[in-house]
């Protein structure tokens, strides 16, 4: 890591890791996403990173934040397993096209049209609840329709840098029929190659750094299996609606950023 990019090793800079791994550890835990769309902007907000070593920190933390969440998961029988591994390779190659398309397509576009993506998500949850003893049955059909959402997964998080539980978490609800514990569980088990691969290359590039990561990660692995634990505790209705709450943080992340790449 560069010297201009030094962060701080202050007692300060370890109390805003352990935060933010506690708060982006319950939020995977309980709605099946890496906890990236939290990490990568407390970093920036809180501790100054600049975006790209943000977003490496990050990704290195989701590791073993998903890791927890699935063993979790996998203890409540919430987990398709193949189905995962497809949507993880599908991810792994979708995210090379979305690196090789970010010089070539209007970050502005693609913001307000994953906007408009989560709009209609949020509109859905409130109309579509997903049955707790809904199966993901695996067949030729859907096995190659989950081969799509992954790369169209991997080609988001390329693009703007956001996707995993994001997207796959409600196309699995919504699309596919599955219940709200096995869409949670089977994403956070396709994050962790999608996340292994995108650290190691981070890593050859010097976009990690590796002590905010460790912290970061083993303060959420301390709160994912609670969040994992809740979200077998609560209605699957009330569920959506805290999804729907927590996409709406995202989408609002996503005006902003939008907004200010018009001014600029």
């Amino acid at each position: 890591m560069s010297e201009d990019r030094a962060v701080s090793r202050e007692p300060r800079a370890y109390f805003a890791y352990i935060f933010i791994g506690l708060l982006a550890g319950l939020l995977s835990g309980l709605f099946g996403v890496g906890g990236g769309t939290v990490i990568l902007p407390l970093l920036v907000l809180m501790l100054h990173f600049d975006q790209r070593l943000g977003a490496g920190t990050s990704l290195a933390a989701i590791v073993p934040t998903a890791s927890v969440g699935v063993i979790s998961y996998a203890l409540a029988d919430a987990v398709a397993w193949i189905p995962a591994l497809i949507l993880a390779a599908g991810a792994v190659v979708g995210a090379q096209i979305g690196t090789w398309l970010l010089p070539r397509v209007s970050q502005s576009a693609l913001r307000w049209g994953f906007v408009v993506f989560l709009l209609v998500v949020i509109v859905s949850l409130f109309v579509v609840i997903p049955e707790r003893s809904a199966e993901l049955i695996l067949g030729w059909g859907n096995g190659i329709a989950l081969a799509g959402v992954g790369v169209g997964t991997g080609i988001v998080a390329g693009l703007i840098g956001v996707g995993g539980g994001v997207v796959v978490v409600p196309v699995l609800m919504l699309a596919f029929g599955t219940s709200d514990l096995v869409a949670k569980g089977t994403s956070l088990l396709m994050m962790i190659p999608t996340a292994l691969s995108g650290t190691i290359g981070n890593l050859r590039r010097r976009n990690v750094d590796l002590l905010a990561a460790a912290v970061i990660g083993a303060a959420a692995c301390t709160t994912t299996a609670l969040g994992a634990w809740l979200a077998t505790r609560i209605d699957p209705f009330l569920g959506n609606m805290l999804f729907a709450g927590y996409l709406v943080f995202i989408a609002v992340q996503m005006v902003i950023k939008a907004v200010r790449g018009r001014r600029r």
